[in-house]
C-alpha cells in the first residue's frame, strides 16, 4: 500500500487531532513510498530500527517515536544516529501517542483489560485517558499482582495488604502515577499503572487503595501490537511486532 494511504488510514482510525500531546502524531519520518512491510514496537529505539533495517521493513510503527516538546532539538549523538538510519534506509516512523493510549479497542488500556478480563465503566484523567470499572470476579490483592506477573512476564511492585479484596480497579498504562489520586476518587479498591513515584508510595499507604506498578514498557507493549495486527488483517500488508527487551 501507499505510505500517504497508510498514515491516512491511521489518522482516521486513532484521531489525533483530539488529543493535546507531548509529541507531533503520525508521520514523523518520511520513507519511501510503499509499504509491504512493517515492523511495531513499543520505543523507536536504535535496537528497534536495527531490528527493523534486518527485517526489511519500508515503515517502523511505535508508541514512542521522536520530537517530544521541551527535548534538545539538534540533530547531534544518539538523535544522529537514529534519524540517519530511517533515512539511510528509507524508512518512515510512525508513531501514535497517546491516541494509542485511548483507543477504546486497540488501545493500550483496552488491550489490558482485554488480557485480564476486567470490565470498564468509564474514564478520567487528562483528556479521560485512564480507565476504571470492575475485575472479573472479586479477587484478593496478591492474586492480580500474580496474574499480572505471569501474563506480563514482570514482576510488578505492589504497594498494598495481599489479602485485601479488590472489586473495583482503575488503570492506565506508562507512566501514569499522576493519576493515582483521581483513581481514589472514583471510588478504586486498586490502581494499575507503568511506573510509580516516591509520594505515590505514602498515599496508597495513608488512602488504604492498593497500587500496582507493572512497568512502563510491559504495560505499552499490547496496543501498537493490537494496531499492527490490525493493519495485517485490513490490508494483507506484513506487520511484525519486536519487543525490545526494557525492565522500566
Amino acid at each position: 500500500m501507499k505510505r500517504e494511504e497508510l498514515v491516512k488510514y491511521l489518522d482516521g482510525l486513532l484521531e489525533p487531532g483530539k488529543f493535546r500531546d507531548y509529541c507531533p502524531n503520525g508521520l514523523q519520518v518520511e520513507g519511501r513510498d510503499d509499504v509491504v512491510r512493517i515492523v511495531a514496537g513499543v520505543t523507536a529505539s536504535q535496537a528497534l530500527l536495527d531490528a527493523a533495517v534486518a527485517s526489511q521493513a519500508d515503515a517502523v510503527l511505535v508508541h514512542h517515536g521522536y520530537f517530544w516538546k521541551g527535548e534538545d532539538g539538534r540533530v547531534v549523538g544518539m538523535r544522529k544516529q537514529r534519524l540517519g538510519t530511517l533515512l539511510q534506509h528509507e524508512m518512515s516512523l510512525i508513531a501514535y501517542h497517546l491516541p494509542l493510549d485511548a483507543h477504546p479497542v486497540l488501545g493500550n488500556n483496552a488491550q489490558l483489560a482485554k488480557m485480564f478480563n476486567w470490565q470498564p465503566e468509564g474514564h478520567f484523567g487528562e483528556q479521560d485517558i485512564a480507565w476504571f470499572g470492575r475485575v472479573g470476579e472479586s479477587s484478593l490483592l496478591g492474586d492480580l499482582a500474580l496474574q499480572i506477573e505471569k501474563t506480563l512476564q514482570r514482576v510488578p511492585l505492589v504497594i498494598g495488604d495481599a489479602a485485601r479484596p479488590v472489586k473495583r480497579i482503575a488503570w492506565c498504562s506508562g507512566g501514569a502515577q499522576g493519576y493515582f489520586e483521581q483513581a481514589i476518587a472514583q471510588g478504586a479498591d486498586l490502581y494499575v499503572s507503568g511506573e510509580i513515584s516516591e509520594q505515590t508510595v505514602h498515599l496508597a499507604r495513608e488512602s488504604g487503595v492498593a497500587y500496582i506498578a507493572a512497568g512502563h514498557h510491559a504495560t505499552e507493549r499490547y496496543g501498537v501490537k493490537a494496531l499492527a495486527e490490525h493493519l495485517a488483517e485490513q490490508f494483507g500488508v506484513a506487520c511484525e511486532f519486536i519487543d525490545v527487551a526494557n525492565p522500566v
